[in-house]
């Protein structure tokens, strides 16, 4: 399949030979074999994960041992699992340790791979876009995020480096499908208030939920639906889950809106915040052993730099800039 051969050339940087670990769980099989399908061509292996331990609080014994290896590329397709988040990121840093690049799929779904879907893309021009867009954010001290419905919330971002899941690196992961740069903004530098109108990570679709942040850590949340308040509250297991983690900024023209955040957070006219880990970005230094992403919609984005510059990079979710 053209988008599978694609993401690794374009976005994995597979070469004749390459090392291939494709790790699925047993309902995404048929998407496994479609990577095994169109890995053949290098040196794939494929592992399915136990569905009997569900939710999986730790890595298989035996899967644990063949990441003791190295592996040039590691592709995981799985179901999204808000129990499972601790052991996902547990995979992730041991799977960073083999030096592999990771493409990483919680959630991913046979229509992203389809004509139309958000992995069927022009991947030199969402990768051109990604680098113009990072270049522009080199010197930038904090971003003002406002929309229509209400957020306001001001970040601190000074020297923390952008990253983008467009072109991975030895080491390190992007998600399946792409299509986002972020960075971890400065930890007690986030204040105002976050109104997520898209969807929240594990959880799905919603229409308003309220976070209230101040200096970098939740100070309380509203809805009107109070049973989403409680269901959110069940997801921050421990203090660092309550402090900001990510800003990001979606590129894909092909990711929709649908309640599932793997594409969620790609979207055009999106972007989000994250509480909780980010100690694989760049200046990142929450260890929460959780990530929980909230999106919104069509947002306006004033960016400051050191020297005092100001530049609207969006607009009511269109780009002015890049």
């Amino acid at each position: 399949m053209k988008c599978i051969e694609d993401v690794f050339k374009w976005v994995l940087k597979a070469k004749d030979g390459a090392k291939i670990l494709v790790v699925v769980n047993e309902s995404k099989t048929g998407l496994g074999k479609e990577f095994f399908s169109a890995a053949e061509r290098y040196n794939p292996v494929l592992y399915v994960l136990p569905e009997k331990d569900r939710p999986l609080k730790s890595i298989p014994k035996d899967l644990d041992k063949m990441l003791d290896d190295k592996w040039d590329i590691i592709i995981n397709l799985m179901e999204s699992h808000a129990l499972e988040t601790p052991f996902r990121i547990g995979l992730l840093n041991k799977e960073k340790k083999t030096g592999a690049r990771i493409g990483h799929g919680p959630g991913i779904t046979e229509e992203m791979i389809g004509p139309k879907g958000p992995l069927s893309i022009d991947y030199p021009s969402v990768i051109e876009r990604a680098n113009r867009l990072m270049a522009l954010m080199d010197g930038a001290k904090s971003a003002r995020i406002t929309t229509r419905l209400g957020t306001d919330m001001d970040l601190n971002i000074e020297n923390r480096a952008f990253n983008t899941d467009v072109e991975v690196k030895k080491g390190s992961f992007g998600n399946l499908p792409v299509g986002e740069i972020w960075c971890a903004p400065v930890e007690d530098g986030a204040n105002g208030e976050w109104i997520c109108d898209a969807s929240i990570g594990d959880i799905g679709a919603v229409n308003e939920l309220h976070l209230m942040i101040k200096d970098g850590r939740l100070a309380g949340m509203k809805s009107r639906d109070p049973g989403l308040v409680e269901e959110v509250e069940k997801l921050l297991i421990d203090e660092q889950s309550r402090v900001i983690g990510e800003f990001g900024i979606g590129l894909n023209p092909n990711a929709r809106i649908t309640g599932n955040l793997l594409e969620d957070e790609k979207a055009l006219h999106t972007v989000h915040i994250a509480l909780g880990n980010n100690d694989d970005m760049p200046g990142g230094r929450n260890t929460s052993k959780t990530h929980r992403d909230f999106l919104i919609r069509d947002p306006t984005v004033v960016v400051i730099y050191k020297d005092g510059r100001k530049i609207n990079l969006m607009e009511d979710g269109e780009f002015l800039q890049a």
